[in-house]
């Protein structure tokens, strides 16, 4: 079976039809603020601001964690990102020293949007859309790039100049304090965090990634201190062409993330799983940043309810979806977590509820997940449990 990775990059590569913001050399506009590190020959890089060319508050372009709350459609989220142009020079990773990296930190500290002039070598071409960061429009060398100065966030400010305080302290300390994830992201990924002479710049699709991940270890630390659930749970939201259930098992922590892409492209009907038992998960994930993005989403409601549970979340990627980011994942999950949920006396009767939601029949999940066939199996439950109808389009059929 195709790997993830490959077919991801299938996928993406079919979104390169769509349009974006033209622009010309040069550039007059604000940006969000909003910042891309590139991870292409690291430690050398291409670092630079992403710009739209509008004036005044664009905020909204570059904050992921409003669009799922605020209803926003896929087509207004792609119509944001598509509309910022990302400008780019290679910098090394430890170059502090150098006025443009200090232009790039200042963005991101910032807590209003930045009016930015940019002068480009070529007129900006392109779009990138990936699973792990959120699109973005047409990119050029940049070759002159000035700002108005900001109101820095008090939050980061405090952390950019405390230079004895440990990166993943700084960014578990913020995400305690109610600072937004991308915020949080966006300053460590441009070295404003962590002790002086360790700080570096982080390509976003690796800072994304570490900053779930330092979150979520520490979220974990404190749910593991709570009572277990004394029921099974079952939290579901649909958006954006995906739908999701998470089910919360009356266990200590254990996770499992399962997630199938159904004809996305045409008619493939594809699930990848990774899971982790009681001790963390040591090596990289295969299913990318979205395994620490889900993760970190289930245990922050946990650790808000101060309870702990074994977790187990299914997502479908239905026809239409198209690849946003990780934080698609991240604010799914968190919605999801937000909603009532449905309580269940076992595995069985929860999986039934979810059959009846879900265009996949449940026993392919239970076929690619290892934690959930392990569960079942305690409870003595068989496939056949969750024979579900063909389905009312006929399009899904097995492998």
């Amino acid at each position: 079976m195709i790997g993830k990775g490959a077919y991801l990059r299938q996928l993406t590569t079919a979104t390169t039809h769509m349009k974006s913001v033209a622009v010309g050399k040069e550039l007059e506009g604000s940006s969000p603020p909003s910042v891309f590190i590139g991870s292409w020959n690291y430690p050398d890089i291409y670092a630079g601001p992403m710009i739209a060319p509008l004036h005044g508050d664009t905020a909204i372009m570059d904050m992921p964690e409003s669009w799922i709350p605020g209803h926003k459609t896929q087509e207004e989220i792609i119509g944001y990102r598509l509309n910022l142009v990302r400008g780019k020079r290679m910098v090394n990773a430890a170059a502090f020293d150098d006025k443009y990296v200090g232009k790039l930190q200042e963005i991101s500290l910032s807590s209003t949007s930045i009016e930015s002039e940019a002068a480009f070598e070529s007129a900006p071409t392109g779009t990138s859309f990936s699973e792990e960061h959120t699109p973005y429009g047409p990119s050029a060398p940049i070759e002159r790039f000035e700002i108005e100065s900001g109101r820095w966030d008090r939050n980061l400010e405090k952390v950019f100049y405390d230079t004895d305080l440990k990166s993943a302290d700084a960014v578990v300390d913020l995400h305690k304090r109610g600072v937004p994830f991308s915020s949080i992201q966006k300053a460590f990924s441009v070295g404003t965090m962590g002790r002086d002479r360790g700080r570096r710049l982080v390509p976003t699709r690796w800072s994304i990634t570490a900053c779930d991940t330092m979150i979520g270890d520490k979220l974990l630390h404190d749910v593991k201190k709570c009572a277990v659930i004394d029921t099974w749970r079952v939290h579901e939201y649909s958006s954006l062409n995906n739908n999701y259930a998470v089910i919360l098992m009356p266990t200590g922590w254990q996770y499992e993330w399962s997630e199938a892409f159904l004809h996305v492209l045409g008619d493939e009907e594809l699930v990848f799983s990774d899971h982790e038992g009681t001790r963390k998960k040591t090596e990289y994930s295969l299913l990318g940043g979205c395994y620490y993005s889900c993760k970190m989403a289930v245990l922050e409601a946990l650790a808000q309810e101060q309870r702990q549970a074994g977790a187990i979340i299914l997502r479908e990627a239905l026809h239409g979806y198209i690849p946003l980011g990780v934080f698609n994942v991240r604010e799914n999950v968190r919605s999801a977590m937000r909603q009532p949920p449905q309580e269940f006396e076992d595995i069985r009767s929860a999986l039934s509820h979810i059959s009846e939601k879900f265009t996949l029949p449940v026993q392919r999940f239970i076929e690619a997940g290892n934690l959930l066939k392990n569960t079942l199996r305690e409870w003595q439950c068989t496939f056949r449990d969750f024979a579900s109808p063909p389905c009312h389009n006929d399009r899904i059929t097995g492998m």
